[in-house]
């Protein structure tokens, strides 16, 4: 079996007050099977720093129901390292959602690429935030000249 690229993504949300307003994207992008959810941690980080990890079975029913759309296939594949890496990283008086996610819309493309006998010589990511600032840059340089 083919496995597409597996990416982990931590999102933090000021006032430990997470609604699920970013689900319906998230949903969108399952049902369209543009991507598969492996695994997902929320963390709670305390105004005294202090945090804590649910997985989703820990999560009161409210939280769940949130993210039941989602059909979760959860792994088990985020480790306690990866919770206290992101954990370290968050503001005080934040909440989390790390999420792990395969992207199918790779495995088309990587069994062409394999019959094709392609070799893959590099993949990278490149956050939004770098290719929106670029963008912006190049826009107001252009605008200047």
């Amino acid at each position: 079996m083919i496995y597409g690229p597996v990416d982990f993504l931590a999102l933090e949300f000021k006032g430990n007050q997470f609604k699920g307003e970013i689900i319906p994207a998230i949903l969108e992008l399952v049902q369209n099977k543009i991507i598969r959810v492996i695994d997902l941690i929320v963390i709670r980080k305390n105004s005294d720093g202090t945090h804590q990890a649910f997985e989703m079975e820990q999560l009161d029913a409210e939280t769940v129901r949130i993210f039941d759309p989602l059909e979760l296939e959860i792994s088990g594949i985020i480790q306690v390292e990866d919770i206290e890496m992101i954990a370290g990283l968050m503001e005080n008086n934040t909440t989390a959602g790390l999420i792990l996610f395969e992207n199918l819309w790779a495995i088309k493309f990587g069994e062409a690429a394999q019959r094709a006998n392609g070799r893959m010589v590099m993949f990278d990511r490149i956050p939004f935030e770098a290719v929106n600032e670029a963008l912006e840059t190049f826009t107001r340089v252009e605008m200047a000249a």
